[in-house]
């Protein structure tokens, strides 16, 4: 900082620029420059509003930097372990949306012994070891992701499978549930969670991602269309469980 600005006053220093304004404008430039470095350091070092947010793995942000986007301050995705209450908590919420309150019947360890982490490199104050993740097998068929806001707190939810297409012989991913809570929705949190699983599956030379949407969900349905989803109108989905689908096993015998 330039030793004549040290212990100037704002009023001052702002009467000592306009006095530069008319025949010296570089150096007002510059003047102006260290007034707007000096308001972003005496911000910071007080935690008043004019700074960041600041999680461990995030770098303070210039005051010259674009407006961060809401996936900025942490790693994008979280896939450990020790997320299973968050993600029981996120389906709960899900069900609550679509009228189905009382339809959950997992708990935390049915959902910690059928999802299969990913392996992850993330390393937080919590998780200090990368994650050398779980295998996918008939009874972990499943993986989830977690995105969440600059006060890192969950903001979304994607869980999800792997299927496959046999015209094309080729892999792909089944979205089995897509949550972004009220408060969130808007800000990408949705689009980032559905581009990650699109980008899996271009990886691995996949054919298709795809996933179901209640008919009369009417903002899910052009949210998807507007990142390019297309309705299969002429599919009717079709499901056996419960006691059905122990009466079916038995026609195999």
């Amino acid at each position: 900082m330039p030793r004549a600005f040290e212990s100037t006053s704002k009023e001052d220093l702002v009467k000592h620029i306009s006095d530069l304004s008319v025949q010296f404008p570089l150096i007002l430039l510059m003047k102006l420059f260290d007034f707007l470095t000096i308001i972003q350091l005496h911000s910071f070092n007080n935690g008043s509003s004019g700074g960041c947010y600041s999680p461990p793995c995030c770098p303070r942000r210039s005051i010259f930097s674009p407006l961060p986007s809401p996936l900025s301050p942490r790693s994008p995705c979280s896939q450990k372990p020790s997320d299973v209450p968050i993600i029981l908590q996120l389906i709960q919420e899900l069900a609550n949306y679509e009228k189905e309150s009382n339809a959950v019947e997992a708990t935390h360890a049915s959902l910690l012994s059928t999802i299969a982490f990913a392996p992850s490199n993330l390393v937080s104050p919590e998780n200090t070891t990368p994650s050398t993740g779980d295998s996918i097998s008939s009874s972990r068929p499943a993986r989830a992701i977690l995105l969440f806001n600059p006060a890192n707190e969950p903001a979304g939810l994607a869980l999800y499978f792997y299927n496959y297409s046999t015209w094309r012989a080729k892999p792909g991913i089944y979205l089995e549930d897509l949550f972004v809570r009220e408060k969130e929705r808007g800000k990408g949190y949705g689009q980032r969670l559905i581009g990650e699983l699109a980008k899996e599956v271009v990886a691995m030379g996949g054919g298709r991602l795809e996933w179901a949407v209640l008919k009369w969900n009417e903002p899910s349905i052009k949210f998807y269309e507007r990142i390019g989803a297309k309705a299969l109108t002429e599919w009717q989905t079709m499901r056996v469980e419960r006691d059905g689908l122990v009466e079916l096993a038995k026609r195999a015998e």
